[in-house]
């Protein structure tokens, strides 16, 4: 059963404070009661778990409105209902301007007082739960492990988060770059505001303008309703580049605009739109190459390139696997509901080993994979090695692998094709895009392929 919300009354007289109770109680609120300031105090000193206070503002000694100050002093999130009988417009704009949360003018009318103390707790409620969602977020995405590189990392973020700067984030796919741009917005100013991301390597360049800056209806065949894009959809948050190298060239002039004048235009419009957005990019590319190549705009990516922060891959910084086995195997036994389980020190030292071409990002779906597989309250190496290596040719004594060691060619066609897929991307940095080029495949059959083979 829930607890009923406790609710000090302030007053100095006790009738009032009687009838007050009364009401109160009969609504399900539990009420403890002060004659004056100094007793109100105490009261809120020795009472950690009160929700509401009604005060008065008319007292013998110590005011409403001092103890309205000294309140916000001991509990600054404890909401307070200032009470006067004098109808002084005055004393109530004082009162909000010092923290109060509504001003009640006596006798109070009908509902007046429980509606007031409602919104006060139920604002409250919000206000709890939007904590509470903003710690688990943080934990959620927090930047683990204990090596050097990611406790530069670490501290880089601290010092750029409250700023307004734009931030380039490097390195191979896997290592964390949203991570990165989540805790940049989690640690900023704008962190009430919305975080929204865009793979610019998993959209069709005709629609990228589009994703980006919205459209009306009826600009182009299949509009059939106007649509805001991610650009407005970010206002008052940051706006998350993923893959930026892989935007096409016109489409980087109209993002570097759009930048410059913090302004968008929707697709079939004339009227700009002005937004405040604040721009992290991210990139598993050299783009100073690709400038130099004349594949990426260079006054864009000195845009961009205010900050850097790179993110170097796990197999140089296998120390930080002690960070985020643990975290990561306990995770997926919470998001399938099973029991939680160890990882033996045989497989955490295996791990180590492994070159991880995935990054963190692989780790966190073989431990998950690892999870649901393994029995007992262990998940060993075998189990591990398993998910990592599922169809791995049992190796020859030279060391090598023996293709024809499968018995059906259906898991000889699997093996060989998810070996062939792996070294693609590899040899293409894990750019999608760039690996369906280079092997004549359509990106979304590709995309198909490395879901069956879980190397997405």
């Amino acid at each position: 059963m829930a607890t009923a919300p406790r609710i000090l009354l302030v007053d100095d007289q006790a009738p009032v404070r009687e009838e007050l109770a009364y009401a109160l109680g009969y609504e399900g609120f539990a009420t403890v009661q002060a004659a004056d300031g100094p007793a109100a105090l105490a009261a809120i000193q020795s009472d950690p778990v009160l929700d509401l206070v009604l005060l008065d503002v008319k007292m013998p000694g110590m005011d409403g409105l001092e103890v309205l100050e000294r309140i916000r002093q001991l509990r600054p999130h404890l909401p307070v209902l200032m009470m006067s009988g004098h109808g002084d417009i005055d004393t109530a704009v004082q009162a909000v301007k010092k923290g109060a949360w509504d001003f009640l003018q006596k006798p109070f009318q009908g509902d007046r007082v429980v509606l007031s103390i409602r919104n006060a707790l139920r604002a409250m409620g919000l206000q709890q739960e939007n904590a509470d969602l903003k710690r688990a977020l943080a934990v959620e995405f927090q930047l683990l492990g204990r090596s050097r590189a990611m406790e530069q990392v670490r501290a880089t973020v601290a010092r750029i988060a409250p700023t307004e700067a734009q931030v380039l984030v490097t390195g191979e796919n896997g290592t964390g770059k949203e991570l990165v741009a989540r805790q940049v917005h989690l640690l900023g100013a704008r962190h009430r505001g919305p975080f929204v991301a865009l793979n610019c390597a998993a959209v069709p360049e005709e629609l990228v303008e589009s994703e980006l800056f919205g459209h009306e209806k009826g600009a182009f065949t299949g509009a059939a309703a106007g649509r805001a894009g991610l650009f407005e959809q970010a206002d008052g948050g940051t706006l998350f580049l993923d893959e930026v190298g892989d935007m096409p060239l016109a489409m980087q002039a109209k993002l570097l605009r759009a930048l410059q004048e913090q302004a968008v235009q929707r697709i079939g419009s004339s009227t700009p739109v002005r937004v405040d957005v604040r721009v992290v990019a991210a990139t598993n590319q050299d783009l100073r190459a690709m400038v130099a190549d004349k594949r990426f705009r260079e006054d864009l990516y000195w845009r961009l390139h205010v900050v850097p922060v790179h993110l170097p891959p796990l197999r140089e910084r296998p120390e930080d696997l002690e960070d985020l086995a643990p975290h990561f195997l306990a995770a997926a036994c919470r998001r399938n509901g099973l029991p939680q389980k160890r990882l033996a020190l045989g497989a955490l030292e295996w791990m180590k080993q492994q070159p991880w071409p995935g990054n963190v990002r692989q780790v966190r779906n073989a431990l998950e994979g690892a999870a649901v597989l393994s029995e007992g309250s262990e998940v060993s190496v075998d189990d591990v090695r398993r998910v990592v290596q599922p169809t791995a040719a049992p190796a020859t004594q030279d060391g090598g692998r023996d293709w024809f060691a499968y018995e059906t060619i259906d898991e000889f066609h699997d093996a060989t094709e998810r070996e062939f897929l792996r070294r693609k991307l590899d040899e293409n940095g894990g750019n999608i895009k760039r690996t369906a080029e280079r092997i004549q495949l359509m990106r979304s059959n590709l995309y198909k392929k490395l879901d069956r083979h879980g190397l997405r």
